[in-house]
Order: structure tokens, then sequence, then C-alpha cells
């Protein structure tokens, strides 16, 4: 029996067409019941920000939900 390899799901981010960042989303099951992909973190976008920027990236598989 052929072995399902795990989904793994990155976003870039770009600025002017340059790559600032990138997240790499995990598999997560929301409080609402519905499945998908979650990630955060900090990046800089190189401005005069001293911190950066903090980022959350959800994606949620529509009619996942479960009733």
């Amino acid at each position: 029996m052929a072995q399902v390899k795990p989904m793994i799901v990155k976003v870039k981010f770009f600025v002017n067409n340059e790559e600032v960042g990138m997240l790499v989303l995990s598999p997560k099951e929301f409080r609402t019941g519905s499945i998908g992909f979650f990630g955060n973190g900090k990046l800089s976008l190189g401005d005069d920000a001293e911190k950066g920027y903090q980022a959350q990236v959800q994606l949620v598989r529509i009619g996942s939900k479960v009733h």
C-alpha cells in the first residue's frame, strides 16, 4: 500500500518582487471543527519598523466543518 505524504504548505512574502520572508503552515483543526493549515511568525519588510512585523496565515478548507 502506498504511503500518503503529509502536505507541506509554504507561504512566501514579497516586497517589490523581492522575497522578504516565508512561513511554513502546519495542519490544524480549528475550534470551529473546520480543518486546514496555520502558521505565524515575524518578518522584516526592510523598512523602518524596528521590530519588524508579525504575520499570521490560516487556510481553511471550504466545507470541512463537522456539524
